[in-house]
């Protein structure tokens, strides 16, 4: 009887432990790097990896570099081939925590966090600091971020004659639908 109690005991510990964990492969990344008065330029991935520990505060994002979409199929051609050179890094990813971290915050509705981690874009990690936002709604966690990067600070050439069309700033926003794992 005390094994069958001890392995019912372990069996929920074990269950409610994995539910801590939040995912989708389902997650939004926009960005836009459109300069005033010239032609859009800005892309979405509908296809990203995140999951999100709420026992921790830890959240990891992984995005294929090819799954961005343009309007215009040139500028997706010329993104993946000459500026972030998809078939060389072909994943982005994001690994962070975080800070003063509560996740009894979670329960009482919408919260806003600063969290920090490192950004890999072009083969290039650099720390990043945002602010992100969830909002609980049914069995699912919504989580919204969004931030801006410089191309030149992950290696990504612009050429000179497009240079004055692409915003320095490139805005970046995050959209999840994470659901317990």
């Amino acid at each position: 009887m005390k094994k069958c109690i001890l392995c019912l005991f372990t069996l929920l510990t074990a269950h409610i432990m994995v539910s801590q964990k939040m995912m989708t492969r389902s997650g939004e990344i926009k960005f836009e790097a459109s300069m005033p008065a010239l032609e859009e330029i800005a892309a979405t991935n509908n296809s990203v990896s995140c999951i999100f520990d709420k026992s921790t505060g830890e959240f990891v994002t992984l995005a294929l570099v090819k799954g961005f979409r343009f309007k215009v199929p040139l500028m997706e051609e010329h993104f993946n081939e000459n500026y972030v050179e998809s078939s060389l890094y072909p994943k982005s990813t994001f690994k962070g925590k975080i800070v003063n971290y509560d996740a009894a915050k979670l329960a009482v509705g919408k919260s806003t966090f600063d969290i920090e981690g490192e950004l890999t874009l072009h083969g290039v990690t650099k720390k990043v600091k945002a602010k992100i936002t969830f909002t609980p709604s049914g069995d699912k966690l919504l989580a919204n971020s969004a931030f801006a990067i410089k191309p030149v600070d992950y290696k990504i050439d612009i050429p000179s004659v497009v240079k004055n069309k692409i915003a320095e700033d490139v805005k970046i926003s995050l959209s999840f639908a994470l659901e317990a794992k």
